[in-house]
Order: structure tokens, then sequence, then C-alpha cells
């Protein structure tokens, strides 16, 4: 049983029954899913919750679904506790959430399985999206699961690993000319034309929903308790404000203690027009041409950018921005520490995260949580030039030949 009772538009309050639509039909604004919490409080505890599968769907009470879902397998990824990190960024508790590990390499099943999960609930026989890479993936891994058919718009410049990483599971892939805005504008006039469930439109508040299970497993994974610090990446700003939705749910939950979590967005100098209107001091977001090698979170023009500005101020948190080559910096010094290969945002990440410790706004005695939404090897040519291997002839010699020039003490 799902305890969603209607959704409700963000600015101006309006509720609406729980079918596809994304935003008011008054003021515009998104709309978000609402729950009886007092109802849910009253099934939901952290004992019950201990018993559940070793999945986001652990969470099940506290999502909106109702019968079967679409589950690959996505979520409770690990928490690794970073210390090798800790150290070389000074330090004294840094976690890695990383998602990277789900089924489809990104965070995205944890909102796909949702949707796709409302999408057959519904009623639709196809479902869609406009992505830079990781969400069409994801998205045509859960219409095959769920026997749907599947359309996936990107823009023709995304990386040929992740054309074939959606490529594999036979959706109908489509290359649109232009960046990942041109595609969205695209994709919202086909919701017009085409009786199709789009995952990040028509679905968008349901979609949005699987990102609060991050905060959810995280705030578990720590001991039933939220983290001081969070940087995150942000795209389109969503994936910001559903990690601080999470927390703030468990502790009017009654399943942790009230939130003081500093929150951190991260976004490639490229690409960073919620960085640019929290540095000007303004809650308006001006769009941008996205130009960074981070194409996940390329989104120049972020639908929810002004909500995830009001997270960072009211959080007491902050933005930081970083150039793509600190952001390869990072890929590099993540992977070098504690062996964990993520893809350019979570570079993004790493390095903001060293530029907000190196200042002083992150103290080294807060407990901070730095999240790795998409692994690495489908954008490996980013960091190629790590592959500088030893050419030796196949004897001993030849290896001490080259060692002792490399590493002299130890031959």
């Amino acid at each position: 049983m799902s305890y969603a009772t209607a959704l409700r538009c963000r600015k101006c309050g309006r509720e609406y029954p729980l079918e596809p639509r994304n935003l008011c039909d008054f003021c515009f604004s998104p709309l978000e899913v609402t729950y009886d919490y007092k109802a849910m409080a009253a099934t939901v505890s952290r004992e019950k919750l201990a018993e559940g599968q070793f999945s986001m769907w652990r969470y099940r009470d506290m999502l909106p679904v109702e019968g079967e879902v679409v589950d690959l397998g996505t979520g409770f990824t690990p928490l690794v506790k970073a210390d090798n990190l800790a150290s070389e960024l000074g330090l004294d508790q840094l976690y890695i959430k990383n998602d990277g590990l789900n089924p489809t390499y990104s965070f995205k099943d944890r909102v796909v399985s949702v949707a796709v999960t409302k999408a057959r609930e519904f009623g639709f026989e196809a479902v869609a999206c406009a992505s830079t890479g990781n969400l069409a993936a994801s998205v045509a891994a859960h219409a095959a699961k769920a026997n749907l058919k599947a359309y996936v718009f990107v823009p023709d410049s995304v990386e040929p690993g992740k054309l074939v990483g959606a490529a594999i599971y036979k959706p109908t892939l489509i290359t649109v000319e232009g960046s990942y805005d041109d595609v969205n504008r695209l994709c919202r006039q086909l919701t017009e034309r085409f009786h199709w469930g789009f995952i990040n439109i028509n679905l968008r508040p349901y979609y949005a929903e699987g990102s609060k299970t991050l905060g959810y497993e995280v705030a578990e994974q720590l001991g039933w308790r939220a983290p001081d610090c969070v940087v995150a990446p942000a795209a389109s700003g969503l994936l910001f404000t559903r990690i601080w939705k999470g927390l703030d749910e468990l502790a009017m939950l009654g399943l942790i203690e009230p939130v003081n979590t500093h929150m951190y967005i991260a976004q490639a100098q490229g690409c960073s027009p919620i960085v640019n209107a929290f540095q000007a001091g303004s809650l308006h977001v001006h769009p941008v041409k996205p130009q960074t090698i981070a194409k996940s979170i390329a989104i120049g023009n972020p639908a929810d950018g002004y909500y995830a500005l009001r997270v960072a101020r009211q959080s007491g948190g902050g933005a930081g921005a970083v150039s793509d080559e600190e952001a390869i910096a990072g890929m590099k010094l993540l992977a070098q520490t504690e062996g964990i290969f993520a893809e350019a945002a979570g570079g993004v990440v790493i390095a903001t995260l060293r530029k907000l410790v190196a200042s002083g706004v992150i103290k080294k005695d807060e407990l901070t949580v730095a999240f790795i939404t998409g692994a690495g090897p489908r954008t490996q040519d980013i960091v190629a030039d790590a592959v500088q291997p030893l050419s030796i002839r196949p004897t001993v010699e030849s290896l001490e030949e080259v060692l002792n020039v490399r590493e002299p003490k130890l031959c």
C-alpha cells in the first residue's frame, strides 16, 4: 500500500490527483508527491526497515507505488569509509556513497525503478526519456525487464560508451542534434503527440522520489544519523533536493534526530548555472550553454535549480564549481586513494570537496559524505593518459633494467 495522497505544486500549493503530470496548471511550477506521514509513521520503524531486502525497495512504504515493482536490484550501494582520501584532503571522517555500483552503473536506476513501476500502473505501453546517457541506459534496461517499449533520446555528442550502454537493451535509440536542453524541449513537445510515459517529464514527480532513497540509505548506513556535510553533483538540481528531502523525512518520522546537514552543490565550470546564481546571491538561475567533459551533469537550464539553491542556503551549505582539468584530477585522486573509478561528475564532486576543505568551508571534524552518482568505465577516454605501461622484453633482466630507471631502490 502506498501512503502517497496527491501531487502538490511546489510554489502555489494546489493539489492534483496521482496521475501522469508534471506542472501546475495555474503557475506552471513543478509538482511533487505528498504523503500521509502520520499513517506512514505508524508503519515504518528502524526494526521493520532492517528486515527488508538489501535494495532501495526496503523503503517501499515511503515511496509512491502500488503493486509489483520493476526492480533490477537497485540500491543499498556501499557507503565507503574513505580514510585514504580523508587523509589526503585533511578530514577526520569522510564517506563515499558509491552509486556507480547500481545495475546500469548510475543512481538513475533509483529514479527509473520508481518511474517505470508507475508507468506500468498508469497503463503506458511505452516509456521514453531525454538523457545525457545514464538515464537512457537505465530506462532501456527497466523497460526490458517490464516488457515495455522504450524510446530514448540523447544529444548526438553523447560518449560512445554510453550509447552502447543503452543500445544493448534494444530500445529505439534516437540521437538529436544539439545539447541536452534541445533534446528535453523536443521530448516535451512529444508528450503532446504520443501516449508514452516520459520518465523525466510526465512521470517526473514519481521519478524524483527514487532519489530520496540515497538520503535514507546514508542515514541508515551511518547508524541512523544524518551527516554533517553532503557534497553532491547537480545537473537539473533534482537529485540534490531529494537527498535533503530523504533526510528530512526520516527526521519527520522520528527515525533520526532533526537534520542539521550542510548541503553543498558541485558543478563543472563549463556548465554551472546553479553555482553562478549561488555565488551571485540570487535565487534566479540564468541558463548557460554547456561546455564541459562532465556530460552527465551538463544541463544548461536546470529545471530544479531554484529549489537546489534554496536547499543549499537553508541548510547553511554552499556551492562550488571546478574546471575540467580539476575534475579529471578528482577522478584520478578518488581512484588512486580509494579504488573507485567514477565518471567525470564524480571527479567534479571530489575536486569541489577538495576546494571546500582547503578553504575551510568544510571543517576537519565534520562527518562528510560525497556522492558518486555514476561509474567511470563508460567514459574512460577522459583519463586515457593514465595508461603509461613499462615496455620490457620477456626476461627478468629486462624488468630489472627498466625498474632501475624508475625505482632504483627496488633493485
